[in-house]
This record gives structure tokens, C-alpha cells and sequence, in this order.
């Protein structure tokens, strides 16, 4: 193992960890402004737009080489942390 190397690698991933984590925040103040907009609970998860969302990401992730298996799973981890965090903050308006 060259520890140099991977050190390097290691420095990469904490620079795209940082930038994924402002577009997490960047999305999540998106759904703030989309949960105030929902009116009913029950609208908080459309499975027709989750389908949506999961086939894109699989056509995509084909497109450019990476297991669709491991995208899937990444999003389908963050829509269901979103309605999570939605079906919690539903109401506190």
C-alpha cells in the first residue's frame, strides 16, 4: 500500500464530502420552502415523482459508468431522510 497515495485520495474525498455537504444544505432549504407549501400531510410523499427521480438516476448513472445500485441506494437513503425530516417538521410553520 503507497500511503502517499492514498493520503492524497483521502484528501480528495474530504474536498467532495465538504462540496456535497453544501448542496445537501442547498437542497434542504429548498424543501423547507416546499414543505411550507404542502398544505396536507399526506402530500408530503408522491411516489410517482419518487419513481421518477430513481429511474432518472439509474439511466444516468449507466450513462457514466457507475453501478446504478450504488446511486439508488444513495438517493433512495436521502428522499426518505427528507420525508422523515418533513413528516417531522410538518405543521411547525
Amino acid at each position: 500500500m503507497n500511503k502517499r497515495k492514498l493520503k492524497v485520495a483521502r484528501i480528495k474525498i474530504d474536498k467532495l464530502d465538504n462540496d456535497i455537504f453544501y448542496l445537501i444544505k442547498k437542497r434542504t432549504k429548498i424543501i423547507q420552502y416546499m414543505l411550507g407549501l404542502k398544505q396536507f400531510k399526506n402530500e408530503i410523499i408522491d411516489q410517482k415523482r419518487i419513481k421518477e427521480i430513481l429511474n432518472k438516476i439509474k439511466i444516468k448513472s449507466i450513462k457514466n459508468k457507475i453501478d446504478p445500485k450504488i446511486t439508488t441506494k444513495i438517493w433512495k437513503a436521502m428522499i426518505w431522510g427528507y420525508v422523515e425530516y418533513q413528516k417531522k417538521n410538518f405543521r411547525k410553520k
